[in-house]
């Protein structure tokens, strides 16, 4: 299953796109960030950045498009742009058929960690290891827009049947057919996220 991720932002915008096997082990097939100054015009912005996402899904072809869910966030000005970035990404998806999820910041920690309140560092030193890689990818939006697309995949994908995934996903995501802490943790962040989400639409 390919996959690409999404960490929506107007100044950075981070891309990671993986392959996941139904035994959980998971490869990177590439990561970037997209980069807009913010001294340039907002439309050229979203243009730049939709070319980009363009780009990487007629060059890399996943199945799915994963991005970040904000429900809460202090800068205004961020809110904006990572809406707006958002909206950029489901309509190139949108484009291609393809199905997008959105996933809520304590849901991709619990899938990566089994731990909802995990750090950033700790999400991004699991996802080096869940993906064999000699170090953490650079700068936090990358390694972000990967934990994402792992999270997505990992969501759908049938519980392994035999252990030894040294190395790779299941490391993380355990061996064996009963759920994982990481899937129960998981499953608990999205009940939590699902309740949180009434009230604020109903305060709207």
């Amino acid at each position: 299953m390919r996959v690409l991720g999404i960490d929506p932002g107007l100044t950075r915008c981070g891309v990671g796109i993986v392959d996941v096997r139904p035994d959980r082990r998971a490869a990177l097939v590439e990561v970037t960030v997209i980069r807009t100054p913010p001294s340039m015009p907002l439309e050229e912005r979203l243009l730049a950045v939709g070319d980009g996402i363009e780009r990487l899904l007629d060059e890399h072809r996943p199945v799915a498009v994963a991005i970040e869910r904000v429900f809460a966030q202090h800068n205004l000005n961020t809110v904006m742009g990572v809406a707006q970035v958002s909206g950029v990404a489901l309509h190139a998806a949108a484009k291609r058929g393809l199905p997008v999820a959105l996933h809520t910041p304590s849901e991709v920690k619990a899938a990566i960690t089994g731990y909802g309140a995990a750090d950033k560092k700790q999400v991004q030193a699991m996802v080096a290891r869940i993906l064999g890689l000699t170090e953490v990818p650079k700068p936090a939006d990358a390694a972000d827009a990967l934990a994402i697309a792992i999270c997505h995949a990992w969501r759908g994908a049938p519980a392994p049947s035999t252990h030894g995934a040294v190395g790779g996903a299941g490391d993380a995501a355990g061996g064996g057919a009963q759920e994982t802490p990481a899937q129960a943790a998981w499953r608990a962040a999205e009940r939590s996220a699902r309740s949180s989400a009434v009230p604020r639409r109903l305060a709207r």
